[in-house]
């Protein structure tokens, strides 16, 4: 497996390396933001803030809910996106599921959330994985469609944090090596 890879996405390079611990506030805010904006904007305050989670405490110096979102990042594999040394997108997931992928709002139609699938994808495929799910929010549907992923059945309700009044759309894509390849090049 790579460290690191690199995309050519408009002007600059973004860099798509694997996440270190050192990441945590950056990606935890990133994520909180995202979110907040993209997928919990039409939700009541106290909704919002129960299906942020630790997320909610993005800016937080408290060494307890920093700790809180690391836990929350945690995953088997996590990818973060960076241009000119900012971390834009993050990717969580694992040989059978796509956790999550956040891409910071103005680097959205960049290519950088597909840089992240395509190496993600490439090294499922090395170690061994074939098909991978994902709980889709509405928002980002049209993004998996075009990345190859399909609807499995129709949306579900959402449930993250103990919060809810959101829905889902689960998808998967079955993976082969000659996709992969030709959808990478990052």
């Amino acid at each position: 497996m790579q460290g690191k890879s690199n995309a050519t996405l408009g002007e600059s390079t973004v860099h798509i390396r694997h996440y270190r611990d050192s990441d945590a506030g950056h990606v935890g805010r990133l994520i909180a933001d995202t979110f907040a904006e993209y997928n919990l904007s039409s939700l009541a305050a106290a909704e919002r803030d129960l299906m942020l989670g630790p997320f909610l405490h993005a800016r937080s110096p408290d060494a307890g809910h920093q700790a809180a979102i690391a836990r929350a990042i945690h995953s088997e594999m996590v990818y973060v996106a960076e241009r000119e040394g900012e971390i834009v997108g993050v990717l969580r997931g694992r040989t059978t599921r796509l956790g999550s992928l956040f891409v910071r709002g103005d680097h959205h139609r960049q290519g950088i959330g597909r840089a992240l699938v395509a190496r993600f994808e490439r090294e499922v495929l090395e170690l061994g994985g074939t098909v991978l799910k994902v709980a889709a929010t509405l928002y980002a549907v049209p993004f998996y469609l075009e990345m190859g992923y399909r609807r499995t059945t129709g949306v579900r309700p959402y449930r993250v944090f103990g919060g809810s009044g959101m829905v889902y759309q689960p998808m998967k894509k079955v993976l082969n090596s000659r996709q992969s390849s030709e959808e990478g090049g990052t």
